[in-house]
């Protein structure tokens, strides 16, 4: 409540059923109870239906009879629609005896006429004309008026995320909040709930009703749960969402050849490459954490679309967090080769990765797989591979499990994933930018990246040869005859020569 009062207008975003009207109902009698001198003024509550209307007043009055210690009434009145007369809606009135009131008002923007006062409007996304609304409660700020718009989600092109979405840029300098399911949990929701139910609290308890909310809600957590504003349009990942897991610390190396570069001889591309990575590359790569494991995914391009390649570091507390990203355009077979391994052989602790093999990028894939062996899978994608590997990078990045480089044209191509059919893939079309057409390039990589942080690791071990009879312990004795010495010496591998090794060379 002091965070809502501390500012003017205060905009809300929140998951659904964690209790915040109630809050709000407390904060509603503390302001009309409180003389002018302290503070209080009239409250104007508003709310898309009656219901919600009539129980937002009800729990007004439950709080001023504790707060107060004396009986409060709830009076109805007409409220009479001078544009639509035959329309008087009912309207519900607390009134205190410091002279102020809460009213419950309906939905309309000419209901905040002549009124002052603190103005409570719940549930926005789903008021019919919210523009039209917010523009007459707005007025009563000119007299010192306070705002609080608060809601669940209704879709990414809703009023209610367009005015959410003004305020995060700071186009409009309100005061916002976002409040999930697991904020509300992490608070005290379930122990609350427990209460009321008279169950007694456990941690079990807690974990398996949270788990088995969300499984209820299924895909609508999202937006019921999650405040995530579902796409309206078939798309996948959310602007907001996106612009959320951006590191400004993570950029995009890119190198771009033109046509005439792949007719130069080898000498000379090699040369100009081996100057880019260690111009460029050499610096990212040398800045990583030399403890921490890393994977990369690849999305293969020649002279239409990109190629990118993306590592991903896996922290001690398994996010996902990418350090820099690579995209080339036009650049010829060989270079693309020599710019991978340039990467993978300095990757630390690199532990694999996932490659984009189908048409031209067969290629790129087989040389890395012949390479680096098992670490490196080819992927052929599909439908099927998008179903089973998309879901699972769209939870990582609502649950901030991992995070993006800050570049537009990588958040774009992002934002192309779509449904389709059901399942979320890169549609056909394609994007232009600044630096020529793309295709979700780097979706495709993120998602392969993702991907091959998920994979079991490969195993490596060895079996140790035991040695051979005539030494318990592998030594030679110092104390034998020279020719004892040197018996004993080749058959345990010990030789003047044979660096350890047993057999011979032929």
């Amino acid at each position: 409540m002091e965070e809502v009062l501390s500012h003017n207008i205060t905009v809300i975003e929140k998951s659904r059923r964690i209790g915040i009207s109630w809050v709000l109902s407390w904060l509603a009698v503390t302001v009309a109870a409180s003389a002018p001198s302290g503070g209080g003024m009239d409250v104007f509550y508003m709310g898309y239906e009656k219901e919600m209307t009539r129980q937002f007043i009800d729990d007004c009055a439950d709080h001023a009879k504790i707060l107060l210690s004396a009986a409060v009434e709830v009076s109805e009145e007409l409220f009479v629609d001078d544009e639509r007369p035959e329309q008087s809606i009912k309207a519900f009135r607390i009134e205190f005896a410091s002279g102020h009131k809460i009213l419950a008002l309906p939905s309309v923007a000419r209901a905040f006429r002549s009124k002052q006062g603190l103005v409570i409007l719940d549930e926005a996304a789903f008021v019919d004309d919210l523009r039209a609304v917010i523009k007459a409660a707005l007025a009563l700020r000119i007299w010192g008026a306070k705002i609080v718009i608060l809601s669940t989600h209704k879709g990414d092109t809703n009023p209610f995320n367009s005015l959410v979405e003004e305020v995060r840029s700071g186009r409009k300098k309100y005061h916002l909040m976002r409040i999930t399911f697991e904020d509300a949990v992490a608070q005290g929701l379930y122990r609350k709930i427990a209460a009321k139910q008279g169950i007694a609290w456990t941690q079990e308890g807690e974990d398996a009703w949270k788990a088995e909310i969300l499984d209820e809600f299924g895909d609508d957590a999202d937006e019921e749960l999650h405040v995530i504003p579902s796409p309206s349009s078939g798309t996948y990942l959310p602007f907001a969402l996106l612009e959320a897991r951006t590191d400004r610390n993570a950029g995009v190396a890119r190198w771009q050849c033109d046509a005439q570069f792949a007719l130069q001889p080898e000498a000379i591309r090699t040369g100009e490459c081996a100057k880019w990575c260690g111009e460029v590359l050499l610096p990212l790569l040398d800045a990583l954490d030399q403890k921490t494991p890393h994977v990369f995914g690849e999305d293969f391009g020649r002279s239409g679309d990109l190629t990118v390649i993306w590592p991903l570091a896996i922290d001690a507390g398994m996010k996902r967090r990418t350090p820099f990203t690579i995209e080339l355009r036009n650049v010829p077979f060989d270079q693309q080769r020599q710019i991978l391994f340039f990467v993978l052989d300095r990757l630390p602790r690199f532990r694999g990765g996932k490659m984009d093999a189908r048409g031209n990028g067969q290629y790129l894939s087989e040389v890395a797989v012949q390479r680096y062996g098992a670490r490196v899978e080819a992927v052929m994608l599909s439908e099927s591979w998008y179903r089973e590997n998309m879901p699972p990078m769209k939870a990582a990045l609502e649950d901030d499990s991992f995070s993006l480089p800050k570049d537009r044209d990588t958040v774009d191509d992002l934002r192309s994933i779509q449904i389709v059919r059901g399942v979320p893939r890169i549609p056909d079309s394609r994007t232009a930018s600044k630096t020529g057409n793309r295709h979700g390039d780097a979706a495709v990589a993120a998602c392969m990246a993702y991907a091959a942080s998920r994979a079991d690791i490969i195993e490596y071990a060895f079996e140790r040869v035991p040695s051979r009879p005539g030494s318990l312990d592998g030594k030679v004795n110092p104390n034998a005859w020279p020719i004892e010495r040197e018996i004993e010496a080749e058959r345990l591998g010990q030789r003047e020569g044979a660096l350890g090794l047993r057999g011979r060379i032929f």
